[in-house]
């Protein structure tokens, strides 16, 4: 993902937090970021980012947010 789209994955993540947990999403999306940058980004960092996500998202959001991560995570398995 290149940095217009981490940016754009940042906000729309962001905006579906619980209040309160912005800055602890914050710190993990931007650490997968990292790992993109440096090309460590691997599957298995995905499925662990998924479960700790999960746990700070506004419940309404859970599914909305799940799916774009599932789509994201096909694309690039296909890689």
């Amino acid at each position: 993902m290149n940095k217009q789209g981490q940016e754009k994955f940042l906000h729309y993540i962001l905006e579906r937090v619980q209040e309160g947990k912005e800055e602890e999403a914050k710190e993990l999306l931007m650490e997968n970021f990292r790992k993109q940058d440096e090309g460590t980004f691997s599957l298995t960092e995905i499925q662990e980012f998924i479960p700790k996500m999960i746990h700070l998202l506004k419940p309404d959001k859970l599914e909305e947010v799940q799916t774009v991560v599932n789509n994201f995570s096909s694309e690039f398995k296909k890689k």
